[in-house]
């Protein structure tokens, strides 16, 4: 019983192979460069790509559960529709995937609308799948951890409708948890969706006082220009993606991200502890410093 790990080498993904090894798993990492692995003492290291459908084959080969995480590229709802094929072929019928909350509503955002139709091809083919549905990453914000601090600002569109930011070290400890229990089950699990969201919902406003508080000093909330936020982002990404970006930020704006009823209830069961929380994170960002 093997469960292969997708993302191996991202934040979340190098964390849920964490949490699996911890609890007994047997664990595949799907990389593209097997040199530049660096996992715990047991977990085997495949060399994929997932345009590459012959790696596919060969990575998924006696795998019984898959964890999926795509990046956001250009070609990312391709990547998830041949690794969701291949895996179905090769009769893996346990699955977590990480897609996005509301993606069936901002459906004019790239990534989140390939995400949602990735979610209806699971849909469709009946396959045995957790979807997992995070908000908004709270270690985004450690990309502008100098504007806040150096000159005042936060930057990011949050708007005042409000964000249900989840920090990642939960969003992995939680898909972690429902790969074990899908690994565990006498038989495949039927399909089931689980916001994954923090604590409390924060508007620009609220982060702004955050981060003002724990600085001891005047912080503004400054995020309301979608376009100037593109603008910003093309310095250090593609322009598709910062704009990508930006049409993520206007339906913040418009829409917020906010947790449906019992969704905080929920994922606190799960962990058996409270979710971190933005203040939390804050503090340890600041003391970081």
């Amino acid at each position: 019983m093997t469960i292969l790990v997708t993302g191996a080498t991202g934040n979340i993904g190098a964390q849920v192979i964490q949490h699996l090894v911890n609890n007994g798993a047997d664990v595949r990492a799907l990389v593209r460069d097997p040199s530049k692995a660096d996992f715990p003492a047991g977990v085997a290291v495949v060399k994929g790509d997932f345009l590459d459908v012959d790696s596919m084959r060969g990575a998924f080969d006696g795998v019984s559960t898959l964890f999926l995480l795509n990046a956001v590229v250009p070609d990312e709802f391709t990547q998830a529709l041949i690794a969701l094929n291949v895996a179905r072929s090769a009769g893996i019928e346990r699955i977590a995937y990480l897609s996005v909350i509301h993606a069936d509503v901002y459906v004019n955002v790239p990534h989140f609308a390939g995400k949602f139709a990735v979610e209806r091809m699971i849909e469709q083919m009946g396959m045995a799948a957790t979807i997992l549905r995070p908000a908004y990453f709270i270690q985004n914000d450690l990309t502008i951890k100098d504007v806040i601090t150096g000159y005042g600002v936060y930057p990011m569109p949050v708007g005042d409708k409000g964000l249900a930011m989840i920090d990642v070290r939960d969003i992995a400890e939680i898909a972690a948890l429902e790969l074990l229990r899908r690994e565990q089950a006498a038989q495949p699990l039927p399909l089931t969706r689980i916001n994954l969201v923090g604590p409390e919902t924060l508007t620009g406003a609220d982060i702004a006082s955050i981060w003002s508080n724990i600085l001891g000093r005047p912080i503004s909330y400054g995020g309301g220009d979608t376009a100037a936020f593109e603008q910003n982002l093309k310095q250090f990404m593609p322009a598709w993606m910062a704009y990508d970006m930006r049409m993520m930020g206007e339906r913040f704006l418009t829409d917020g991200m906010l947790h449906d009823e019992g969704d905080v209830e929920r994922l606190t069961a799960l962990l058996g502890r409270p979710l971190r929380s933005y203040r939390a994170f804050a503090l340890e960002t600041a003391a970081s410093a």
